[in-house]
């Protein structure tokens, strides 16, 4: 059991031996918990050094190993749910030296991808779509005559996804040959790892009881009746010893729970497994941050890591804002209802969950549901607040369009992670939102610049009767106080922060600290004023202020942290068109690309969103 990270690359010859997943196959059994003990203890310093995903990938060290010694990889293929269990895959499929550089611009993926390996087999990052895809693939090798095995990895919590169940459902009415392995790290039913189920997980798993199995059934299928009796008896005895008849009657040969850290039984068992024709599903018993005591004991605190020795000190976040918003209101007014899928932390709803439980709703990895539940709850008078990440509302669009704006239903969204997120990389990255939204009648959209402005924001969106967002991003826009107030602000209307001539800028979001720096280089090195605007609404648009803006400037600039197609630069261009009015327009946002992870200041950067970006754009007009 480790106690400490180290702060130096500890010694592992055997892990250092190792480059691809072929020399794992030719170890001897005997040398893989010396591997597995390396494998962790160079997870704990790398990513100790980097910072990352942390407690899920040292519950799977075993686990991994252990596909990896059983299954021909890359020929046979692996399929892991969302990926932050995915760094021991990586180090032991190439990429050990290169796990240092995770997270970080132009180093490895935070999850896994295809593009990156040819033992990633499918790009994931979003929850519960292991299954949908493992099964693709297998049915797609079949139909080619290919004998490559498939498996699919997903957690207990990603089980709670709907996704996860339509797939298990079909899985299980084919006659594919795949294995789903559920790893369970809930703490709640450890007490079923045992002596008992390791004999079932051995006994059921194995060739001998399931020839025997399928060769009874030949016989007692031609006797009368005894057929029937003998299914039920074996049914319900199964039922008896283990949790797996709701996986039986989906139709999946079920094995388990097994030790998720017994890498004999493992191996065994996945051995026994490996062969076996149909949909077969494997439930293993791990331990979240497995052999790193603090992380054994505070799985949420050690999900993910800061590298060691980053500073402590944090301004407050907008999630922050949000969070203490939530608390707030909610005091005022009990028909809040807060509501999230799986966010608690993530959203800053942890001190409201303790402080109005029966107003708290964790509807776990079920986007498309807690959209549809505040439809619901907003039918009954209710006002409902949903917390989401704007990448994870991309799921729930159809209940967004549908069950809400449709309806003209009085439901607040809060989106969190607005605009490109950094480490995360694209598959988390907030960039379509606004367009998305922008096209739904009876939307309001607002996009606070400061922490400041997303507390007035959620004021006004909270109390505006219909369906309304409030978009902010990961961290925060500034170390300034916040103003606490419980004041409005007009619906649509932006705010000229600075009156200049000539050109404009038209800023939707926090960027706008980013195009405050670039005027006041530009009016340094030039003499020349810039107006500056706060547009603060999407939706709807300040059309009193555009054509303002249109009769005292030539140039007009827009400034965004989401995709440039459809976005607020795009409405404004809309608007423009439809009025017959033409001023030079130039639109700054997310382009037509994938922003691969860095910091968000090197991806700001990239996209000439960042200040330097402003300026150039300011200079080119010139």
């Amino acid at each position: 059991m480790f106690q400490q990270i180290p702060t130096s690359r500890p010694q592992t010859p055997l892990l250092d031996s190792l480059d691809l997943p072929k020399q794992v196959r030719d170890l001897a059994a005997d040398q893989l918990p010396q591997l597995a003990n390396e494998l962790r203890e160079y997870l704990l310093y790398s990513v100790g050094q980097s910072g990352g995903h942390f407690g899920a990938g040292l519950g799977v060290v075993e686990l991994t190993i252990a596909l990896h010694y059983v299954y021909n990889t890359p020929d046979d293929v692996l399929v892991w749910d969302v990926g932050h269990q995915a760094y021991p895959h990586k180090v032991l499929t190439g990429r050990r030296e290169q796990l240092p550089s995770i997270r970080q611009k132009d180093g490895l993926s935070p999850f896994p991808k295809r593009s990156e390996s040819e033992f990633d087999s499918f790009g994931v990052g979003h929850s519960s779509t292991s299954i949908s895809a493992a099964l693709g693939m297998a049915i797609a090798a079949k139909s080619t005559g290919s004998h490559k095995k498939v498996a699919a990895i997903i957690g207990d919590g990603a089980m709670t996804a709907g996704q996860a169940f339509e797939a298990l459902n079909h899985a299980g009415h084919t006659d594919t040959d795949m294995l789903v392995i559920l790893n369970d790290n809930d703490m709640s039913i450890s007490e079923n790892v045992g002596g008992l189920n390791k004999y079932l997980a051995k006994l059921l798993s194995s060739k001998t009881y399931n020839n025997m199995r399928e060769g009874s059934r030949k016989v007692l299928s031609t006797i009368p009746h005894i057929w029937e009796l003998a299914s039920k008896t074996e049914e319900h005895v199964k039922g008896f010893f283990t949790p797996g008849i709701f996986f039986e009657e989906l139709g999946f040969n079920y094995i388990g729970p097994v030790d998720g850290h017994d890498l004999e039984a493992l191996v065994r068992t996945l051995g026994n497994m490996r062969d076996l024709k149909g949909p077969q599903f494997l439930h293993i018993i791990t331990k979240k941050g497995k052999g790193f005591a603090p992380a054994e004991k505070d799985q949420i605190k050690y999900h993910a890591l800061s590298p060691v020795g980053a500073s402590a000190k944090k301004a407050k976040t907008f999630s922050n804002i949000f969070g203490k918003w939530a608390c707030d209101t909610a005091t005022l007014d009990n028909r809040l209802m807060a509501i999230t899928p799986a966010m608690r932390e993530g959203s800053d709803l942890v001190k409201f969950s303790e402080k109005f439980p029966d107003r708290y709703f964790d509807v776990a990895i079920a986007e498309q549901h807690a959209v549809t539940v505040a439809a619901g709850m907003a039918c009954e008078g209710a006002k409902p607040v949903v917390a989401i990440y704007s990448t994870f509302l991309q799921r729930a669009y159809d209940q967004l369009v549908h069950d809400v704006a449709l309806q003209n239903l009085d439901v607040t969204f809060a989106i969190d992670r607005a605009g490109v997120v950094g480490a995360d990389g694209p598959t988390h990255a907030g960039a379509y939102d606004i367009s998305f939204m922008r096209c739904i009648p009876n939307m309001v959209i607002a996009c606070p610049s400061d922490e400041t402005q997303c507390r007035l924001m959620l004021n006004t969106c909270y109390e505006f009767n219909g369906p309304a967002a409030v978009r902010y991003p990961r961290g925060n826009a500034s170390e300034d106080e916040v103003t606490i107030t419980n004041e409005t602000v007009e619906i649509g209307k932006g705010e000229v922060l600075q009156q200049g001539e000539h050109v404009a800028i038209l800023c939707f979001g926090p960027l706008l600290h980013e195009a405050k720096k670039a005027v006041a280089m530009y009016k340094q090195a030039s003499s020349k004023q810039v107006t500056l605007v706060d547009m603060r609404f999407v939706k709807p648009i300040d059309e009193a202020l555009l054509l303002s803006i249109a009769q005292n400037h030539q140039h007009i600039i827009t400034l965004e942290d989401n995709a440039i197609m459809g976005g607020a630069g795009s409405a404004i261009d809309e608007f423009y068109a439809a009025n017959h009015i033409q001023p030079n327009l130039v639109n700054l946002g997310i382009p037509d690309a994938y922003i691969e992870h860095g910091s968000q200041a090197q991806q700001w950067a990239e996209m000439g969103i960042d200040a330097n970006g402003i300026l150039a754009q300011l200079n080119k007009i010139d």
